[in-house]
C-alpha cells in the first residue's frame, strides 16, 4: 500500500504553491532535480558526495570507466582495458582527450588523481575497497597500470563510481563541461569542439541540474518543470507518494546494499551479543517491508546479500527460519536474563529525518516494546545506542559488507573477523578467499554488529522525454545515457 500522511501530503501542496509562482525553463535542456543541497564539483577525497554533486562529477569528470544506462561497466577517459590472465594487473589506455587548460589529459596526472584516493588524508568513500591495489604506475603518456594484491571480482565497478571521478586543477574532465547557472540550475554542455579539427556542432545532452529537498523536487516534477527526480530514498518516498505521480514515472533501480542498524558502543547491557541478536530476533521485517510498498524489495536477515560472486552462501543467523512468535518468546528472554531483573535504560535510535524513515522508526519501536524495551528516537547527530544506516553497495564484492564492520570503523567488532579478511585480501585463489570471507561473515554473523533489514530504496521520477533511462543495479544515470540515440 502507499504510505501517505497529511502531514506529507500538505508539504507537498506547499511545495507546489512555491513552484507555481517559477517561469517554465527553456525548451531544449534535459532538467534533473537531485534531492539534496546544491550540486558542488567537489573533491570526493576530502567531501562525500550527494545525489547532486554525484551527477555533476559524473557528468564533467568522468573516471577511467563508467556506467551505460543498464549499470555495465564501459569506456570513459580509458577508451580500452587488458585485464591479465592472472587478473592481477589492468592496463588502460586513455581516449585522446583534452583536460581543462586544453592540453591533452595524460596517464600520469591520471595516477597521481587515482594515488590521492588512496592517501592517508584522504576521506574517500571507497578507500577502504582500493585497499587491494598494489601498485598504480603511469607507463607511458597514455597507458597506466593499476597491480592489485590478488584477483579481484567486479573490480571495475569501483572504478566506474563517481568518487572516482578524475578532477584536474578543481575542474572536469568531461565529457560536459559547466556552461555557467540559470534559474538557480547548473547548466551543462558538451565542450567546443577544435576549430583546427575541423569540428562540428558539440554533440550531447544539455542539462540544467539542481539540488532541492524532496518536496520542492517532487513539486517541480508534477508541474512537468523537470524531466528528472534524483537521490529518492526511504526516507523520502512518501514524499513522491503523496504527489500521486504516474506508475510509469515512480521508478525504483534494483540496487543492492545495507538497510539496517548499527551498534555504536560496545560497552552497557548492549555489550552482550545476545542482546543484540535478541533486537534483531523481534524485528517483523516481513510486515515492515510491506509497509514500504516497493515492489521486489525483500527482508533480510543476512550481513551480505545474496549473489555476491566472492561469498556465494552468506551467513544466516541460527533463529532466521523460526517463526516470529518464537523469536519474540526466545528475544524476551534473552533480554530479561542479560539485565537480571533491572529496569532496561530507554533504547535510544538515531534516525535520519524523513517520513519513510519514521515510518520504519514506527515499526521498530512497536517490535521491541513487544519484548519489553522502551524506545525513542533521537536525531542523526544526536547520542545513540543504534543508528539507522541506508547504503548502496558500489561494486558486488563481499568485502565491501563484511570491511563496514573491522575494529577499526566499527564499535562492535571481531579480531579474528579483521584478521580473515585480512588474509582474503591477499588470497590469490578464489576458492581460498571464498572459505576465508564466508569464516569472517559467520564470525560477524554470531557478534551481530549489525541488524539487517532489508536492501536500500532508491527511486527516481522520470519524464516519458528521457527514453534511455533505464533502472540498474547502482542508481547511476548518466546525462548521455538519460535519451536513446535516434533509430
Amino acid at each position: 500500500m502507499a504510505i501517505r500522511s497529511h502531514r506529507t501530503r500538505a508539504l507537498v501542496a506547499g511545495a507546489l504553491l512555491w513552484i507555481a509562482g517559477c517561469s517554465e525553463p527553456e525548451t531544449g535542456p534535459i532538467v534533473v532535480s537531485a534531492i539534496g543541497g546544491p550540486p558542488e564539483l567537489v573533491n570526493p577525497n576530502l567531501k562525500r558526495l550527494d545525489a547532486a554533486s554525484a551527477f555533476l562529477i559524473e557528468a564533467v569528470g568522468q573516471g577511467l570507466v563508467q556506467f551505460d544506462a543498464t549499470g555495465q561497466v564501459q569506456p570513459a577517459l580509458a577508451q580500452s582495458w587488458i585485464v591479465s590472465d592472472d587478473g592481477l594487473r589492468y592496463t588502460f589506455r586513455l581516449a585522446r582527450l583534452r583536460g581543462p587548460d586544453g592540453e591533452p589529459i595524460t596517464a600520469e596526472q591520471v595516477t597521481e588523481r587515482l594515488q590521492a584516493v588512496m592517501s592517508r588524508a584522504s576521506s574517500n568513500a571507497l578507500k577502504s575497497q582500493l585497499g587491494v591495489i598494489e601498485d598504480i604506475e603511469a607507463m607511458t603518456d597514455d597507458v597506466l597500470e593499476i597491480s592489485l594484491k590478488s584477483p579481484r571480482p567486479n573490480f571495475l565497478q569501483l572504478l566506474a563510481q563517481p568518487e572516482m571521478g578524475i578532477l584536474l586543477d578543481g575542474q572536469g574532465t568531461g565529457p560536459l563541461r559547466i556552461a555557467g547557472a540559470a534559474d538557480g540550475a547548473v547548466r551543462l554542455e558538451p565542450p567546443e569542439g577544435d576549430e583546427d579539427d575541423g569540428a562540428a556542432e558539440p554533440e550531447g545532452p544539455r542539462i540544467l541540474l539542481r539540488g532541492e529537498p524532496a518536496a520542492l523536487a517532487v513539486a517541480r516534477f508534477s508541474r512537468g518543470l523537470a524531466d528528472l527526480v534524483i537521490g529518492g530514498t526511504a526516507g523520502n518516498l512518501p514524499i513522491a507518494r503523496a504527489a500521486e505521480p504516474d506508475a510509469a514515472a515512480l521508478r525504483f533501480d534494483p540496487v543492492a546494499g545495507l538497510f539496517g542498524l548499527i551498534f555504536t558502543s560496545d560497552e552497557g547491557w548492549l555489550a552482550a551479543p545476545e542482546v543484540r541478536r535478541a533486537l534483531s530476533m523481534a524485528i517483523d521485517r516481513t510486515e515492515l517491508v510491506t509497509a514500504l510498498g516497493v515492489p521486489e524489495l525483500q527482508p533480510r536477515t543476512s550481513l551480505v546479500p545474496d549473489g555476491i560472486e566472492d561469498l556465494p552462501q552468506p551467513g544466516q543467523p541460527a533463529w532466521a527460519a523460526d517463526p516470529l512468535p518464537m523469536r519474540r518468546e526466545q528475544a524476551r528472554q534473552l533480554v530479561e536474563t542479560a539485565l537480571e531483573g533491572e529496569e532496561p535504560p530507554p533504547l535510544r535510535v538515531a534516525v535520519p529525518e524523513g517520513p519513510g524513515y519514521r515510518l520504519v522508526f514506527a515499526h521498530l519501536r512497536r517490535d521491541w516494546r513487544a519484548i519489553g524495551l522502551r524506545v525513542e528516537r533521537v536525531a542523526a547527530g544526536e547520542a545513540a545506542d543504534l543508528r539507522l544506516i541506508d547504503r548502496v553497495a558500489p561494486a558486488a564484492l563481499a568485502g565491501w559488507y563484511l570491511r563496514r564492520f573491522t575494529c577499526d570503523r566499527s564499535a562492535i567488532c571481531d579480531p579474528e573477523a579483521d584478521r580473515l579478511l585480512a588474509a582474503a585480501r591477499i588470497e590469490m585463489w578464489t576458492a581460498g578467499r571464498q572459505t576465508l570471507m564466508a569464516a569472517a561473515d559467520r564470525r560477524l554473523t554470531d557478534a551481530t554488529p549489525f541488524i539487517p533489514i532489508t536492501a536500500p530504496v532508491r527511486w527516481s521520477l522520470v519524464s516519458p522525454r528521457l527514453t534511455g533511462f533505464q533502472l540498474n543495479a547502482f542508481s547511476r544515470h548518466l546525462p548521455e545515457t538519460l535519451v536513446a540515440p535516434a533509430p
